[in-house]
């Protein structure tokens, strides 16, 4: 999917898409076995990917700069080499344009232009993310390394932060474990732009309940926002201590690549307290995202066990017909 069709798609929530989506990073996951090859451009001279990740901006800048990003999604590389040229001459302030016109022109001083952006806006994660391409591209992994745990450091709840994350961790499926809840896309989100939901959804979790914030930071977790989920999620379990729901959201919250025990310590002693398998298939999850499939086939049949008519029995039943399979 291109980064102008990711950027359209409504910011839903509906539990089946997000499980579509675990099935092919988790199956993907076992199927590369956790090899410790990035996902990143091999260390020879091959364009550095762009990533801009524009999911939720719908400002005409924002629209000019996916169609960009699109040319060169499709191979058309002089066309949105020219294209970001105009961006950013017509947004000198632009970081985005300025990153899509260095790494369109590569190799022609992608390299010095990305270093010199970065001088000027070294708080840019998504300036810092492509620095980190551009020299793994070029054969230095050790600096793209770094660049990519600035940008982790720098401005930690941007979808650039949470691909250096990846980039960092490549024996782990990329991103982070999603909190799947049997809910239906919000009601009065038609027609409303991604932000203009996001908005929405903010707003109803400032003045609701439980599910309202569980929404909220579900939709979070759709573009990329890594620390608005965990606080949406607990302020979820802030909301009501005693639901299991939101203490397992706030669990997966804290997901962290450098240190999973923040999520693990949480969500074991939850089980204890699970009788409809929301614990479990979540556990499960978050195990097969670390390429633990032996374990989290194990947590999955038991929350297909404790339910398999309700909600979660059955979609642990579709997660293990997919790890099941790889793992024969």
């Amino acid at each position: 999917m291109s980064p102008r069709t990711r950027a359209r798609v409504l910011v839903g929530l509906a539990a089946a898409a997000s499980a579509a989506l675990v099935v092919g990073v988790t199956v993907l996951q076992a199927e590369d076995g956790g090899s410790s090859e990035p996902a990143a451009p091999q260390a020879e001279r091959r364009p550095p990917p762009l990533e801009l990740g524009l999911l939720v901006r719908d400002d005409e800048e924002a629209r000019a700069l996916r169609d960009a990003e699109e040319l060169l999604d499709e191979g058309e590389r002089e066309q949105a080499r020219a294209r970001f040229s105009e961006l950013a001459a017509e947004s000198p302030d632009s970081v985005e344009a300025a990153v899509g016109e260095a790494i369109a022109a590569w190799p022609d001083g992608t390299l010095e232009r990305l270093e010199a952006l970065v001088a000027e806006n070294p708080d840019s994660a998504v300036a810092r993310l492509h620095l980190g391409f551009a020299l793994f591209a070029t054969g230095d992994p050790e600096a793209a390394e770094e660049q990519w745990r600035e940008a982790e450091r720098r401005e930690p709840d941007t979808p650039a932060a949470l691909r250096a994350e990846d980039l960092l961790h490549p024996q782990f499926a990329p991103g982070h474990p999603p909190f799947v809840a049997p809910f239906e896309v919000p009601p009065g989100l038609e027609g409303l732009t991604p932000a203009e939901q996001l908005a929405e959804l903010e707003r109803r979790a400032r003045s609701g309940g439980v599910e309202a914030n569980l929404a909220y930071g579900m939709a979070l977790q759709r573009v990329g926002r890594p620390v608005s989920v965990r606080e949406a999620f607990a302020a979820a379990a802030a909301v009501d201590p005693q639901s299991l729901p939101a203490r397992v959201a706030a669990a997966l919250g804290r997901f962290d690549k450098d240190d999973p025990s923040a999520t693990f310590s949480r969500l074991g002693p939850l089980a204890r307290e699970d009788e409809n398998g929301v614990v479990r298939y979540h556990l499960g999850l978050a195990l097969s995202w670390m390429a633990q499939v032996e374990e989290a086939i194990r947590q999955l049949r038991l929350a297909r066990d404790a339910d398999p008519d309700g909600f979660y029995g059955r979609e642990a039943e579709r997660l293990l017909a997919r790890l099941e399979g790889v793992n024969t």
